[in-house]
């Protein structure tokens, strides 16, 4: 059998043409019941996120007068970095805590529920305003739904 001088060309084209499958990576804790919860390491991420976005509304509110090209790229960071950080916030939240520990056989469960959405509209709100007084909202409600979860392992 005689190869062709073209076969590894033809070979190399075809890979081209071969979609590939890339991995996704989860941020979240999975939804398997794995027994593996840290809820107050949980809390205290998103109190750390909060106070990124209290930081970046200050920035913004420093930056807000200026018109030079560096002083606009740093303000659209911190836009961007607010923005990030509300939305681990919310992914936090409905991705772990209403998926996994928030249940409806709990007693408090209504109440849980209420304190849990409302980190969540807090974190929305946080993401389209840059007034310093949503951030503030926010760690609120985050500081609220702490005493749902100890400084302790489950």
């Amino acid at each position: 059998m005689k190869i062709s001088k073209l076969a590894p060309l033809a070979f190399a084209l075809s890979l081209a043409s071969t979609p590939f499958i890339v991995p996704q990576t989860a941020e979240a804790h999975c939804q398997v019941p794995c027994g593996i919860y840290d809820d107050h390491a949980r809390v205290q991420s998103m109190l750390e996120d909060a106070a990124t976005i209290t930081k970046a509304t200050k920035m913004l509110a420093e930056l807000s007068g200026k018109s030079d090209a560096q002083s606009q790229n740093q303000a659209t960071r911190w836009v961007l970095n607010k923005e990030k950080h509300a939305q681990s916030i919310i992914n936090t939240i409905s991705d772990y805590y209403l998926t996994q520990r928030v249940k409806p056989s709990q007693a408090d469960y209504a109440a849980r529920l209420i304190k849990h959405h409302a980190v969540i509209l807090a974190a929305m709100k946080a993401k389209q305003n840059a007034d310093g007084t949503y951030a503030t909202a926010l760690a609120e409600s985050i500081e609220a739904l702490s005493t749902d979860y100890p400084g302790h392992r489950h």
